[in-house]
């Protein structure tokens, strides 16, 4: 089993809007390397935090589970849709998707705690110029949010 952080706006897609819903495509992801990595990396099992970015209180908010391995993105053939690429085809998809299941809901873990935490200075998240969308997280830097979460500030 793996784990990883994804990004999300909570106005656009949410941890409430995940427990709704209770499973979820993972769509619109349009970057190569996060795509690889869903892609290539991401397996039935891995454990994702779902990161709230581009708000007031970015952060860790939750875990969800993947629950189906990457297959074709369809925005991506639809002309309607903000996702549509007109140069992906059904013959060669350039985009993929996964789908999450909502697991919990964490204790807000804010972005400004996680890059004063010395045990995740190698978190790709706080590295400078990682913007990615998707990013991996080792088995400690796991533990070590998880412990945050469970302790009030």
């Amino acid at each position: 089993m793996a784990y990883w952080l994804m990004k999300t706006e909570p106005d656009t897609f949410s941890i409430d809007t995940l427990k709704q819903q209770k499973v979820s495509c993972w769509e619109g992801v349009r970057n190569y390397q996060a795509r690889n990595m869903m892609r290539d990396g991401m397996k039935l099992g891995d454990k994702v935090f779902i990161y709230h970015s581009s708000c007031k209180d970015v952060g860790v908010v939750g875990i969800a589970e993947v629950v189906k391995e990457a297959y074709p993105d369809h925005f991506q053939f639809d002309p309607e849709s903000a996702y549509f690429d007109p140069k992906s085809s059904t013959d060669n998809p350039r985009w993929i998707m996964v789908d999450v299941e909502y697991r919990q809901h964490l204790k807000y873990v804010s972005l400004a705690r996680i890059k004063a935490n010395p045990e995740l200075e190698e978190l790709p998240l706080v590295k400078k110029g990682s913007r990615l969308s998707i990013m991996p997280v080792t088995d400690a830097q796991w533990d070590e949010i998880i412990a945050m979460s469970e302790k009030r500030v």
